[in-house]
């Protein structure tokens, strides 16, 4: 959604919204703990405290291995049943967190990607996605193209995300994290193998992953004063995925129904103009996977994206090697500086 969206690539992305949602593929290790991003070997008892439960041992799908967790990830991302595409969605809020001060719910956020799944004669499955978040009214629901910033008293243009493509391979282990550009220049950590943090709880199995990022803004300060946050952005991510464990474990299934909630810790957004001003934004919303998108987004939302974002209804169908950008490298390509506010 997101972030990757919001990259999703700190352990294994969002969004984007995302990446946005949501936000791409994360990071080995930090989402996880030390001893994962340090390579240590991967053993029963390391992987014990990933996991617990009868129904991540099998029968179909064991999830204390990095292939069992490669076909569960992919059966919810999209469809085994190679090139049909697959609809997921999230909405919720943006809010506003200043120091000392109350949280404001600013504005809705809404939106939908759509994902098709291929897989290469190693295993490896291709994850290509396009992906939109919509920035709403809270009152009429209405997609906003003007926005008045309550901290500033000023209109401000309002800038959708869209990421096309998203696109991320899914394999038995973790990918390397993304360079952005060239501005994430930390080594990358030994690979290790693709297990995710499964709990079973009754009939539900549960996966929660946090991501958590910090590097050079595509938008520094010196030549963007009104929309960077600073040098550094600093991003966090938090996926919850809940699935019944008897869909996981039922062989005849290629997709996987799942509901969850995204959350993203982020500066100000850019186009909402504070600045270095202190505070940042915070995402909340729920997630899931749908056939009809009218059954969760507002017709306004829709009617939005099909006048303005139409081809985001259907999923790529060639994967892109080239890495997927940030919302913010996207906004650094596409728009211009704001001259300073005039006093007033």
């Amino acid at each position: 959604m997101q972030t990757t969206r919001r990259d999703l690539l700190n352990t294994f992305a969002t969004v984007g919204p995302m990446g946005a949602m949501s936000l791409g593929l994360l990071q080995a290790g930090s989402a996880f703990g030390a001893s994962h991003a340090e390579g240590e070997r991967t053993d029963k008892k390391l992987l014990s405290q990933y996991g617990r439960g009868p129904a991540l041992e099998g029968p179909y799908i064991d999830l204390r291995t990095g292939k069992g967790n490669k076909l569960a990830y992919a059966r919810i991302q999209g469809d085994l049943d190679f090139g049909k595409q697959k609809y997921f969605w999230f909405k919720g809020y943006v809010s506003g967190i200043r120091p000392g001060k109350r949280i404001d719910d600013l504005c809705g956020a809404e939106g939908f990607g759509v994902i098709r799944l291929n897989q290469l004669p190693d295993g490896s499955i291709q994850r290509m996605c396009r992906e939109i978040i919509l920035y709403t009214d809270l009152r009429s629901g209405d997609v906003l193209e003007k926005w008045r910033n309550p901290y500033l008293n000023e209109k401000v243009k309002v800038v959708h995300v869209d990421n096309d493509p998203f696109d991320y391979m899914i394999e038995d282990y973790f990918p390397a994290p993304p360079s952005f550009g060239g501005l994430n220049k930390a080594a990358p950590p030994p690979r290790v193998p693709f297990i995710l943090p499964w709990y079973q709880h009754g009939s539900w199995l549960e996966m929660e992953m946090h991501i958590h990022l910090a590097y050079p803004s595509a938008l520094q300060p010196d030549k963007w004063p009104r929309e960077s946050a600073g040098p550094i952005a600093q991003v966090s991510e938090f996926f919850a995925h809940h699935v019944r464990a008897e869909d996981m474990q039922n062989e005849k299934l290629t997709t996987l129904d799942y509901r969850g909630t995204w959350n993203r810790t982020t500066p100000w957004l850019p186009w909402m103009l504070m600045g270095q001003m202190p505070g940042h934004v915070q995402y909340s919303c729920f997630m899931g996977n749908c056939n009809d998108l009218e059954e969760v987004l507002h017709r306004q939302v829709l009617d939005y994206a099909e006048k303005h974002y139409e081809k985001y209804f259907n999923a790529p169908e060639t994967f892109t090697a080239a890495r997927s950008l940030s919302s913010l490298e996207h906004y650094a390509e596409r728009q211009k500086p704001q001259p300073p506010k005039t006093p007033e």
